[in-house]
This record gives C-alpha cells, structure tokens and sequence, in this order.
C-alpha cells in the first residue's frame, strides 16, 4: 500500500511501492516525519494543550461569524466544524484555520491524508452547535430540538476537553472514532 505522507523508515530510510518511503514498522507514529514537506515534523508525546486549546477558540470564533448568515448561518457553522480538517485548501494544508495558526496539524494513523470524510467523523460532534442556530428557524420539530441537540453538544463538548486533558496522547473521542490524533509541526 503506498504512503501518502510520504513517511520514511528511520533506520533505513527504504522507500515503499511508488518511489513513497515505507513506514517504519518499529516505533510509533511519534516516531515519524509526516507530510511530503520536509519542514513537518512530528513532536514526540501530546501536542501542547494550550495550543490546541487556542486553535479551538479560532475556530470558534469563525465558526461564530458564520453562524451569524441570516437563516443558513447555522448549517454554514456546522458544516464549517464537519470539513475544517480535511479541506484541500493551500492555506488551510488539511487542516483548520486554528490549527495552521497553532503549528499543529491533524494526522490519521493509517498513513494516508486527512480527507473531509475522516474530518467529518473526528468533528461531528462539534457541529451540533451549528445545527442548534440552525433549529431555531425550523418551526416547531426545530424548537423541540434545540434543547436536547444543545444538551448533547454541551456535554460532548466538555467530554472532549476531559478527553484533550487526560489522554496520554491527548486523543479525544473524535480522534479514536476517526483514527486520527494532533501533533505539533514545525510549519
């Protein structure tokens, strides 16, 4: 299977199938440089928490802005949340606008790219509080909606913190349901 972040075996430097380096079958993913760009290197251990913490809050806040587009604001936010990893944008690189700010960058732990699939399952549950401005224009069906879908966002949204705060990796559920973590990069 051939490598898409371009990964090199660090005790031999083999390349794989395609001319793309292998991944180095000893070791862990700590242990790699990720990215076909030199300049990304994988820290070891968990990413700073403050970092990914004031990443978050960027994302916030644009996802904040969006949400304020009359009637569709909502569903702009959310979908913002859903795709922020795994957008193949240039100034983005596959991950959100927080995170290229921060120096970190979401990885899957498979080897292959971010994609928007693999965001959408490490940020569903962050999109609940777009789709909670959203319910509010949704007559009726919406507004029985809003506390218990705003209910569930809260409280997945406090379990990630715990999650970023306690796992060793700081891996959330987001990251284990989508097989992906955050690391720290040099650009």
């Amino acid at each position: 299977m051939e490598q898409q972040n371009g990964w090199t075996d660090p005790s031999s430097g083999a390349a794989g199938p395609g001319g793309q380096p292998e991944p180095s079958t000893k070791g862990k993913i700590d242990d790699q440089p990720v990215g076909g760009d030199d300049t990304l290197s994988i820290t070891t251990g968990k990413p700073d928490t403050g970092k990914r913490i004031v990443a978050a809050v960027i994302d916030c806040v644009i996802a904040a802005v969006l949400n304020m587009i009359p009637a569709i604001g909502g569903l702009v936010g959310a979908a913002y949340w859903l795709v922020r990893d795994g957008m193949e944008i240039d100034f983005m690189d596959r991950r959100s606008v927080g995170k290229k700010f921060m120096k970190l960058r979401p990885i899957r732990l498979d080897g292959q790219p971010m994609d928007i699939t693999t965001s959408a399952r490490r940020n569903w549950m962050f999109a609940l509080g777009g789709l909670v401005w959203f319910l509010k224009y949704v007559w009726v069906i919406g507004w029985l909606l809003i506390v218990p879908v705003g209910l569930a966002a809260l409280v997945l949204g406090l379990y990630e913190l715990y999650r970023v705060l306690t796992d060793p990796q700081g891996r959330r559920l987001g990251d284990v349901m989508a097989g992906t973590k955050v690391i720290e990069v040099a650009d």
